[in-house]
């Protein structure tokens, strides 16, 4: 993600400004059975090893185009190699890079897309900018749950497996952004691609380690509104893995940062999983003694079971929508500053807020025009508050 405000849904739980001390994303939705084809072995040695190596000395910072990205790109290739798949390469010729690509076979000829950037700042001057949270956590999950879909291929449609070079600067929204050039030139009819699921900044946990439990497991989920019936499958999800906690908000909250953008722009259904920006982020100290990788192994597991529900989904294809649902994201504000309130006026104060402006909330889920503003305001003070 680029260096720009994240407010709207990360403000207090991202800062690391310290509050009262606490005893240490929806109401959860009803339980979801069991799938027995889901893959429930530990790898977080093998995160914790992908991680390592994709912000080694000699990956470099990734930096698209340079020796060390295109290291950083076999690293990936070989770790999909292991897990059982045949990745390939898609050249991204205006960021001398490329995309790695890797497909597994459904029992139809459509799909759903899992993807995050492998790419990031490189070396400026003597410092290297490692990324492990932006975004190397995000691969090694999505390695992981390469691995779980091979070992048992989901039902229904096939999903490939995208980890996208050029997301960041100076690619990024550009014709050169590795998203954006497979959007272009798509390895399949682009019109198949059911669902895109976006990682990006997703290693860490919300805040530091005296916020509430049901803050620091906040997965942000954004963009769920944007396709017919993907947000009821959200809601019901919301909870099914310990140690995450789904909270679901319109894809609006933010300007558009990620690889879901080349999606979003052609109307193909999307989600973006999101920690938010941490205090780390785009600097050198960007590490991975940062991240927390019980809470990747819980993102990894979620993510299975939602990509197997989407595949097995009997609508083809999924719908479009293009539609706020301020509703949904004033109703995650609340429930992220609740724990806060009782050891923060400010979250106290913000919570109210959320809730006077959800009462404003029209029938179709929109605010109005003249209150979306105001929204914008109790995020920002929330956010200066905490900072």
């Amino acid at each position: 993600m680029k260096r720009a405000v994240i407010a709207a849904i990360v403000f207090a739980a991202a800062s690391t400004a310290t509050v009262h001390p606490a005893s240490p994303s929806l109401a959860a939705g009803a339980a979801v059975a069991e799938d027995p084809r889901r893959v429930r072995v530990s790898h977080a040695s093998s995160m914790r090893e992908l991680v390592d190596e994709l912000c080694s000395d000699r990956c470099a910072g990734r930096a698209a185009g340079t020796e060390g990205g295109r290291i950083a790109r076999g690293v990936v290739i070989d770790a999909l190699r292991t897990v059982g798949l045949d990745p390939f390469e898609q050249a991204v010729p205006k960021a001398r890079g490329a995309n790695v690509l890797a497909t597994i076979p459904g029992e139809i000829d459509r799909y759903v897309m899992v993807a995050a950037h492998y790419d990031h700042l490189g070396t400026v001057g003597r410092h290297v900018y490692r990324g492990a949270d932006d975004n190397a956590a995000s691969v090694a999950i999505l390695v992981d749950v390469a691995r779980r879909l091979a070992a048992a291929r989901p039902m229904g449609r096939g999903v490939i497996i995208a980890a996208f070079d050029a997301e960041e600067p100076p690619y990024f929204l550009t014709a050169a952004m590795g998203s954006e050039h497979f959007a272009r030139h798509p390895t399949v009819p682009l019109e198949r691609i059911d669902m895109m699921v976006c990682l990006e900044l997703v290693g860490h946990a919300l805040g530091d380690a005296h916020r509430p439990s049901e803050v620091r497991r906040t997965m942000f989920l954004l963009g769920a509104e944007r396709s017919e019936g993907t947000l009821t499958h959200v809601h019901a999800l919301a909870r099914t893995e310990p140690g995450l906690i789904i909270r679901p908000a319109d894809a609006e909250v933010i300007p558009r940062l990620s690889d879901y953008a080349a999606f979003w722009e052609r109307e193909r259904p999307f989600v973006l999983l999101t920690g938010g920006r941490s205090r780390h982020y785009h600097t050198p100290d960007d590490l991975p003694q940062y991240l927390d990788f019980a809470r990747m192994q819980a993102t990894a597991a979620w993510i299975e079971r939602f990509v197997r529900e989407q595949c097995a989904r009997h609508e083809a294809p999924f719908v479009f929508r293009d539609r706020r649902d301020d509703a949904t994201t004033l109703d995650s504000i609340g429930d992220l500053l609740t724990p806060l309130a009782t050891v923060s006026d400010v979250a106290a104060m913000g919570a109210q807020m959320a809730r006077s402006l959800r009462a404003r909330v029209r029938r179709d889920g929109a605010l109005p025009h003249d209150a979306r503003g105001q929204l914008e305001q109790l995020v920002a003070g929330i956010e200066s508050s905490f900072a």
